[in-house]
């Protein structure tokens, strides 16, 4: 983040403007993501992220890209509002009269906004997978009939949130909605450790002299860089929680128990290579994701939103 002190309400509406902004632009990836990463050895459908997506648009329409955004788009704003105002939160309190982090100082800090992170993230990816991966169920069922078994977890034709909250909260509780939590912190708190120290680093490169700030083109390219970096490191434990999280699947793809197995029916049906399921198409979701975030903070967009409420309040 900026070095400049920015109050928690500004920072919540940094997070929450940044991660509309973002999903919108690049949520059709983060579907090809999903659909490539989920898609097993036997039932392949798709063979790279455009492949994905043209057949995507001719089955389903071009809307059928967005399958699922709704979901992001109501819970990004807090999801990225915890973890960029949490990040800073634990670097001020680290932080020792002001002066600059140690690189561990600056992990930890990370290392706490990944953990916060999964108390929206774990059931916002929940949905959003079962509703991202639905298109390519159907599509097995036109093409692959034998593939797919009927009568799965969830049965449910072109499901809503809605539909699959309540039959998730019905059959299993609110654990149901946090089903591949371990996994999701083993994703995000590694991500966030990369992450942020990366950031912060690459962007004091940038700065103008030795208190002042970076411009906001190398706020942009640092989080860029930053993002797509954690997002490849950590892409194989995203696999895993992609297939953890998904209810339904094909009858010739492998279900699992939990992450060891998930890890050694990959290794054995798969390769190692099937770790890096949907790599590139993480790192191009996640790049602009976190270029933007930083932009916003820079242009300080949630300090102009208060000061015009509250003007408009006096």
């Amino acid at each position: 983040m900026a070095d400049k002190q920015i109050s928690l309400p500004a920072k919540l509406i940094n997070g929450g403007v940044a991660g509309l902004i973002g999903v919108t632009c690049v949520f059709p990836i983060d579907l090809a993501k999903t659909r490539l990463q989920n898609q097993q050895n036997g039932s392949r459908l798709y063979t790279s992220m455009s492949d994905c997506l043209i057949k995507t648009i001719r089955s389903e329409g071009y809307f059928g890209m967005y399958r699922g955004a709704a979901v992001n788009l109501t819970l990004v704003t807090p999801e990225k509002a915890i973890k960029l105002a949490a990040n800073d939160f634990f670097r001020y309190h680290l932080s020792k009269d002001g002066q600059k982090l140690t690189l561990p100082r600056e992990m930890l800090a990370g290392c706490g906004a990944g953990t916060c992170q999964v108390i929206i993230t774990t059931p916002m990816e929940m949905l959003k997978i079962q509703l991202q991966d639905a298109g390519r169920i159907a599509a097995q069922r036109k093409l692959m009939p034998q593939a797919v078994t009927p009568g799965g977890p969830i049965e449910v034709k072109s499901p809503t949130a809605m539909q699959l909250t309540r039959q998730l909260l019905k059959e299993k509780g609110i654990a149901g909605l946090y089903k591949g939590l371990g996994a999701t912190l083993l994703r995000d708190v590694p991500f966030s450790i990369i992450y942020f120290p990366l950031f912060a680093n690459l962007n004091n490169l940038g700065k103008r002299g030795a208190d002042g700030p970076a411009p906001f083109y190398v706020s942009f390219v640092s989080g860029c860089i930053a993002g797509s970096t954690a997002a490849v490191a950590v892409n194989p434990v995203d696999v895993i929680k992609t297939r953890l999280q998904s209810l339904t699947r094909g009858s010739q793809e492998d279900t699992y128990s939990g992450v060891t197995d998930c890890i050694r029916k990959i290794l054995r049906n798969e390769g190692p290579a099937a770790f890096l399921k949907g790599a590139y198409c993480r790192a191009l979701v996640i790049a602009p994701l976190f270029g933007i975030a930083q932009v916003v903070y820079f242009l300080g967009v949630g300090e102009f939103i208060l000061s015009y409420l509250s003007k408009r309040n006096n």
